[in-house]
């Protein structure tokens, strides 16, 4: 497990900022958008267990990690299972096929964040009902969608995004839809105007909501990290991924 290398960055007080930065968003946020407060999830890529227990203790509950390997080893932590029992973890990165059995026996499991095709989906719904093979609550899963269209990203067409929405909807028992999520372009210019990868997404959790009759405060929206959470509440996000801003920067991979 990875152990803290850099100065010390006091987490409780990024975490508050965040949180404060949030509430002042929402109240800037136009009234045509009809959607609900976001869920803060705190991204604890390559921070050790301490920092997660520290962010736990000030009030977090829901964290994500980008690699499979570093959520095995962090959900199954023992500090971890014995300090944070209402933890709730997000998968908000690529998941290999051959690695759904892995993530779906973790404790406090709470989202895939990033099902990107029919196949994955299909392959998630058929292990969930071996791992949870009694009634149980069917696995959360949002829609990753490649809105920037580069070839280095995961995600689903734009176009595509609902049919595969529909089919988990429509045809796997053993998944809830609840939403889409997009990772975008990395530092975009907002002196330019409104980030073009969150039109893209709110485009299509408006297809996805018509083509359903859903209501638009239904279906969960996953977009927003660090530097621009705040232009992606405004836009109408209701899942953002702050990472740095809570646990400070990363040190660089050797």
């Amino acid at each position: 497990m990875l152990r803290r290398t850099m100065a010390e960055f006091d987490i409780n007080a990024g975490l508050q900022h965040v949180l404060k930065q949030i509430e002042l968003t929402l109240q800037k946020r136009s009234k045509e958008i009809i959607a609900p407060k976001p869920l803060l999830v705190a991204v604890s890529k390559t921070k050790p267990a301490e920092c997660i227990i520290e962010a736990y203790n000030a009030g977090q509950r829901h964290f994500g990690e980008n690699y499979v390997q570093e959520l095995v080893e962090k959900s199954q932590h023992p500090d971890i299972l014995s300090k944070c029992p209402e933890i709730k973890w997000h998968l908000i990165g690529h998941l290999q096929s051959n690695k759904i059995n892995k993530v779906l026996k973790l404790p406090n499991l709470h989202m895939i964040q990033t099902v990107d095709s029919e196949k994955l989906a299909n392959s998630l719904d058929a292990a969930w009902s071996k791992v949870q093979p009694t009634p149980s609550e069917p696995l959360r899963v949002l829609v990753q969608i490649n809105t920037s269209e580069e070839d280095a990203k995961s995600g689903v067409d734009a176009s595509t995004a609902p049919s595969l929405y529909q089919h988990i909807r429509t045809n796997l028992k053993n998944l809830q839809a609840v939403g889409i999520m997009t990772i975008g372009a990395y530092g975009f210019d907002y002196s330019n105007g409104p980030n073009p990868d969150f039109i893209s997404l709110m485009k299509v959790h408006s297809s996805i909501c018509q083509a359903n009759n859903l209501p638009a405060e239904s279906v969960m929206v996953s977009m927003g990290m660090s530097n621009d959470y705040d232009r992606a509440i405004e836009m109408g996000s209701t899942i953002v991924r702050v990472g740095t801003a809570i646990f400070g920067y990363r040190a660089a991979k050797a």
